[in-house]
């Protein structure tokens, strides 16, 4: 397999075994103090980076120059960017479930995305027989931190302090504003059905700009959903992402002197659409006013994301913590203008562009640097790797969809992680096997067949051209989807 350097220009690619051979190299010739490197080979810190509806084709380090995010770039610098990194569903919440599990949702009836006043039905949120990747750390000594948004259960059971997390700061259901109303101190711009004063198109108000381009209105996000710490509310006045970021930073001082698993699932870039006014100075250049926010709120997430890892090497933790970053979904484009060029679909389609996500993972002196990985890999992933990284066995239970990654990127295995993987949403459903894809994707009833090696951008079906491969791929989904069991709620 080859590699090549993530953002280099005009540089040649380079050999797997060679970058494994440097990078071991290395870790021989590094010397730490007898504790530190105990410390190092038996109990990493773990971060857990994820963005909100980040699309695939937005960072720098992704293709796009528009929007500068050097800071997310750097852990791709300094680590391994997947390009074919997927998410086990197109949206907030199942995506979240399989995260936390290393399952796909749909094997225990998570399936759907609970928006709204759904988010405190009793029979809502991940099922409490589902163990956590925060349930497994606890459990074996690390303190568990969740700074950001949950989504995964609204009403007490499901709360994140009785599902493995010692700290949490953040909200519970799907997204929140950044900041209180009225709103001081952003740019904002809201989706109408009507305009306000009646009429269609866009009209603006101060600093809040109101949209009928889709047709709807801009949830309540914020109905029964305060920012709390624990379980207490909180008056927060400052840039939700700066305060997340606050108290991501404040966690790991805190905790610096023992092993610690944080997880910062930031609501940036999800809507409502609201640009600080420094960021929004930044990009005075860009026209359009929906795209000049999205472009605050990115570079925002950017800077809070460079805050955490500075953090992290200025108490001198960066070789002891391996630091995951990606989106929970792809971008939702007519929403938030989010790119996930060149892939096809937005946020909710099992398209590529609904479920191929941003993803990278950095641990200084265990994994090469500044390389690319291109088999298929899936968020359900990082539960067995942080298991395997930590030398912990990965707890007894139901089937697991996760891989320990670290010996592919090593180089110790040279084949694919994954044989096949598999997506179901209602009508909706994806399976990948090699690079054939197989989509059912509504309006469309039929199943679409693509070859990713060739056709990343899913343009022309093959569905007719080779009826014999598409039978045998629907065969296997079929085979899958038989394990998998009703949901749990719609």
């Amino acid at each position: 397999m080859q590699t090549k350097e993530v953002c280099g220009k005009g540089r040649p690619l380079l050999n797997h075994r060679l970058v494994i051979g440097a990078t071991l190299l290395f870790i021989v010739g590094f010397v730490v103090p007898t504790g530190a490197a105990e410390r190092i080979s038996k109990m990493p810190n773990v971060i857990i980076l994820l963005a909100d509806d980040l699309g695939y084709g937005e960072l720098v380090c992704q293709g796009n120059p528009e929007i500068p995010t050097p800071h997310i770039d750097a852990i791709a610098a300094a680590g391994v960017r997947f390009t074919a990194g997927y998410v086990s569903a197109p949206n907030c919440s199942p995506s979240r479930a399989g995260l936390m599990t290393g399952r796909y949702g749909t094997r225990f009836g998570h399936e759907f995305n609970p928006t709204g006043a759904k988010n405190e039905d009793p029979g809502m949120g991940l099922p409490l027989k589902q163990k956590t990747l925060a349930d497994a750390l606890q459990n074996s000594g690390y303190i568990t931190g969740l700074v950001g948004k949950w989504h995964l259960g609204g009403t007490a059971h499901y709360h994140p302090m009785r599902r493995g997390f010692d700290e949490f700061f953040g909200f519970t259901h799907e997204g929140h504003y950044f900041v209180p109303e009225p709103w001081k101190g952003v740019t904002t711009w809201l989706r109408r059905s009507t305009l306000p004063g009646g009429g269609k198109g866009r009209r603006t108000f101060g600093k809040i700009t109101y949209s009928t381009h889709w047709n709807r209105h801009e949830p309540d996000y914020d109905a029964n959903n305060p920012i709390v710490r624990g379980s207490q509310s909180v008056n927060e006045s400052e840039y939700l992402t700066d305060a997340f970021t606050r108290e991501a930073v404040d966690f790991i001082d805190r905790h610096q002197d023992k092993p610690f698993f944080l997880y910062v699932a930031y609501n940036a870039v999800h809507s409502p659409m609201q640009g600080a006014d420094k960021y929004m100075e930044r990009f005075k250049h860009i026209k359009d006013i929906q795209r000049r926010i999205f472009a605050a709120m990115l570079v925002n997430l950017d800077d809070s994301v460079g805050a955490i890892t500075n953090k992290v090497t200025q108490v001198g933790l960066e070789r002891d913590t391996l630091i995951f970053f990606l989106s929970d979904n792809g971008g939702p484009t007519r929403e938030l203008t989010s790119s996930n060029l060149p892939l096809r679909g937005e946020k909710s389609h099992m398209y590529e562009g609904g479920i191929r996500v941003p993803f990278m993972v950095q641990w200084p002196g265990r994994l090469p640097e500044g390389v690319t990985y291109e088999h298929p890999v899936i968020s359900t992933d990082i539960y067995a790797t942080t298991f395997a990284a930590a030398n912990i066995s990965v707890p007894k239970g139901p089937k697991l969809d996760s891989v320990n990654l670290l010996p592919y990127l090593t180089g110790e295995k040279e084949r694919a992680p994954h044989e096949i993987l598999y997506w179901r949403q209602s009508s909706k459903a994806a399976l990948r096997k090699a690079n054939m894809k197989i989509v059912r994707q509504p309006p469309n009833t039929k199943w679409e067949l693509f070859d990713l090696s060739k056709d990343v951008s899913e343009t022309t079906d093959l569905a007719e051209a080779k009826p014999a491969l598409l039978a045998e791929l629907i065969k296997e989904w079929e085979k899958l989807d038989a394990e998998m069991v009703e949901a749990a709620f719609k």
